[in-house]
């Protein structure tokens, strides 16, 4: 006697329970690579969305040196003598810089010019002394009483962003600070990505919706407005197309009607055994390939069905509510925010004590709800479980720990992760403190789309080399000559500190293109030539900076005007040149002929990097060496005008 084809298929259709790991490496397979939906919104529009694409700065901000007070711009070197016992006068220049004023007048020796706060440095001034700490001195002059040091309450050009940085990433979520971040650098519009369009459907004669009468033996449909909410805050945007009965025709109808106008489908119940689960019969019918993993060792949530019908992925979650949120977190949300162009989620995780012994299903990964209480020896994590069908556990628990599938139990006492429900701020996976260039942000770029939060602050070569061996970052960048051995970087290290090559970028210097004085000369024969032209102002580096040591090593001990004018970045190098601040300085290539710029070349220098060697192992780290070395970031840093090591 053969057996009924309904019932050997009930039968046959859990014994293939996949691994929680195959079963969602499966579906993402099926799924991926994708083209990511975009769309251009003007800022007003864009609140909320997803950056589809990273931002790079079009401009520096600010895009001029600015005054930070409101006082008088000077030159430092007027008021070395300074101080409470001996003012000096200065001399009022007949004009006052105001916010969106052009400097007319060049600041010469024992003169200043009023300033407001905003307001454009003019040509011959290198630093602001506020107002309060002169007097007046008759209507055309002022006493200060304090030495002013160069950049005294100047903001440079690009010191907030400078023209060529990573604004902002892919993936980023706009607020009103990323908002103000692209109003200040000129951007009205930007290209976010689409929200996936996701149908949402309940499966059951039993459900009844919310607002309506309760009959005899139905329940409310709570799964509906769970997983439609829980959509919406993963990136997506739900569509809840009500519960359908236990029909074949009319499910199999608004399955294909979801699926006409929607990106993705979710439907919940309908996937364990029983003569009413229809939805999984169903999908074989809607598109290729079809399901992809029917019963998944998870627990709760081990009836998923997991399908991709025709491109557009097609997920049945387990009826009860709180099986259909774990796996829906679990194992549909890193899909849903890929296909919404955004970043993995982040849980915030604590550790915590489990005073009692918790029991498992070996061959079944599990998830345990717990409630955390504060002990003696730190935190405490209770289980709260009361079974998949309890709407409650997820209101009354804190997180929840994860029982391995191989372990059959986790014993009393037991030292345990704890993933909270609530989100936190997650410190950066990779801290780089050192030397700036636009050149990094090419070779992190894949870690941040990766999800690894990098902070990299620029403080100069030498300032990374002190961080790098207090242990305060992972990687100093560095590019520093010595003279002795004629070599960058390797001697400047120290135990604990290794070399990892970066990138070649040529120094030069850099004018205004047509100015004859340095036209069709070297650098050398450059410098020396503006040496001898006492109105030729050159634009400094920062103390610390390996290109300060290049351009002293160039000047030999000269101190021209300008030498006092010390901004930290090759970019407001550039903009006092271009901006008839300066006549002259000293920059890279690629930051030159992006200004517009000419440009000499004088040495081809070494940007590396000193790795901590104790930090050496982090997963971070172990990213950024291997996407150094990529073929993709070599390609990268050559098509911006760098030679890879």
């Amino acid at each position: 006697m053969s057996m009924n084809p309904q019932l050997q298929f009930e039968q046959e259709q859990f014994l293939k329970i996949l691994p929680r790991e195959d079963a969602l490496a499966r579906f993402q397979a099926a799924l991926f690579p994708r083209a990511l939906r975009s769309e251009a919104r003007k800022l007003a529009d864009a609140l909320g969305a997803a950056l589809a694409e990273d931002v790079t700065a079009p401009v520096d901000v600010p895009p001029f040196d600015r005054s930070n007070v409101d006082g008088f711009a000077v030159r430092s070197a007027d008021l070395a003598a300074a101080g409470e016992s001996a003012s000096v006068r200065l001399a009022l220049n007949g004009e006052t810089i105001h916010c969106g004023t052009v400097p007319a007048l060049q600041v010469a020796p024992g003169t200043a010019t009023p300033i407001a706060t905003g307001g454009p440095l003019p040509r011959g001034a290198d630093a602001v002394v506020m107002v309060e700490h002169t007097q007046p001195a008759g209507s055309d002059g002022i006493d200060v009483r304090r030495a002013a040091s160069p950049g005294q309450f100047v903001s440079y050009a690009g010191s907030d962003i400078a023209r060529g940085e990573a604004l902002l990433r892919a993936g980023t979520i706009i607020g009103s600070r990323e908002i103000g971040m692209l109003a200040a650098c000129g951007l009205a519009e930007v290209t976010v990505a689409r929200k996936p369009r996701v149908a949402v459907i309940s499966t059951g004669d039993e459900l009844i919706q919310p607002g309506q009468p309760l009959p005899p033996a139905a329940i409310y449909d709570t799964n509906g407005a769970i997983v439609a909410a829980a959509i919406d805050e993963n990136g997506g945007e739900a569509t809840f197309l009500g519960a359908i009965p236990d029909d074949e025709a009319k499910l199999e109808s608004a399955m294909r009607r979801a699926l006409t106008d929607a990106d993705m489908l979710v439907l919940s119940g309908g996937t364990s055994k029983g003569a009413g689960d229809l939805s999984h019969r169903i999908i074989g019918r809607l598109g290729k390939p079809g399901i992809i993993a029917h019963g998944v060792a998870l627990k709760p949530g081990k009836p998923l069905c997991l399908a991709v019908c025709d491109g557009k992925p097609v997920v049945i979650l387990p009826g009860f509510p709180t099986s259909a949120m774990f796996t829906f977190h679990d194992m549909i949300v890193p899909v849903l925010r890929k296909m919404a162009g955004l970043p993995s989620r982040t849980d915030a995780k604590v550790s915590a004590t489990v005073p009692v012994r918790i029991a498992s299903e070996l061959g079944r990964t599990e998830f345990v709800m717990v409630s955390l209480v504060e002990g003696k020896d730190g935190l405490i994590a209770y289980p709260s479980g009361k079974g998949s069908g309890a709407i409650t556990s997820f209101a009354q628990a804190d997180g929840f720990l994860r029982i391995d599938a191989l372990a059959d139990q986790m014993p009393a006492g037991t030292e345990a992760e704890v993933t909270l429900f609530t989100p936190h701020v997650r410190v950066p996976d990779l801290v780089i403190v050192g030397s700036h260039c636009t050149g990094l942000d090419l070779v992190t770029a894949p870690l941040a789309h990766a999800g690894l939060i990098v902070r990299s602050i620029a403080v100069g070569s030498l300032g990374g080399l002190a961080a790098a061996r207090r242990g305060e970052c992972d990687l100093a960048p560095i590019h520093l000559f010595d003279d002795k051995s004629e070599t960058y970087n390797t001697p400047f290290l120290v135990e604990g500190l290794e070399l990892v090559p970066g990138w070649c970028r040529m120094q030069g210097i850099v004018f205004r293109k047509g100015d004859k004085r340095f036209e069709g000369l070297s650098a050398k024969e450059a410098v020396a030539a503006a040496l001898t032209d006492s109105a030729c102002i050159m634009v400094n580096r920062n103390q610390g900076a390996g290109t300060r040591i290049l351009i002293d090593r160039l000047l030999g001990g000269a101190r021209p005007e300008g030498y006092w004018n010390q901004p930290r970045s090759h970019n407001a190098v550039a903009a006092a040149v271009a901006q008839h601040r300066a006549d002259w300085g000293m920059s890279i290539a690629p930051v030159a002929h992006a200004s517009g710029l000419g440009f000499t070349p004088l040495a081809e220098e070494h940007y590396d990097f000193a790795l901590v060697t104790a930090r050496k192992q982090r997963p971070a780290v172990q990213a950024f060496l291997d996407a150094l070395g990529s073929d993709q970031a070599r390609a990268a840093l050559e098509r911006a005008g760098f030679r890879p090591a």
